[in-house]
């Protein structure tokens, strides 16, 4: 039997290219679908414009999963969070993106360049990519994370129809 993989679409600003660079040799390699959002070089770029790219994609359902890398992490974070469906989880260590994904069902892995090296940045999105979700009590929990997004959206509707 053939084992499917997510199809992945990657980003990250000019800290973070190096470390894309690296990750998705890898990942193309290990015979991953890869879709590559930018930036393709290391000049100064702005962080929400690639996290946007990919959360988008998750969040539209056009991505099955995303990796984001800038500095520190935090900004793709940040940035990735703000939409529908996104569970984007800044993850410094293999144990954390495991738990990301088996409680959480992270969509999105973020990783910061500037404190994670390649071995360990190859360590955890590989870690992270191979963890299941769980489920169980953890379903209930995305269920109220859900109702959130529902009632924020409906409440920016609401505010938007009254001005």
């Amino acid at each position: 039997m053939t084992e499917t993989r997510p199809r992945l679409t990657i980003g990250a600003d000019h800290a973070g290219f190096a470390l894309k660079e690296a990750l998705k040799a890898a990942l193309v390699a290990q015979g991953y679908d890869v879709v590559d959002a930018g930036t393709s070089n290391a000049e100064p770029a702005d962080y929400p414009d690639f996290a946007t790219l990919v959360a988008r994609a998750i969040s539209r359902g056009t991505g099955e999963r995303g990796i984001l890398i800038c500095g520190s992490g935090i900004g793709m974070s940040i940035t990735a969070n703000r939409f529908p469906g996104v569970r984007a989880a800044l993850c410094l260590d293999a144990e954390a993106a495991r738990l990301s994904r088996l409680h959480n069902d992270a969509n999105i892995l973020v990783l910061a360049a500037r404190r994670t090296g390649t071995e360990a940045a190859l360590e955890i999105t590989f870690v992270w990519l191979a963890t299941p979700f769980e489920g169980g009590r953890h379903q209930r929990r995305l269920e109220k994370l859900r109702a959130i997004e529902r009632e924020i959206c409906s409440t920016s509707s609401t505010d938007l129809e009254e001005e």
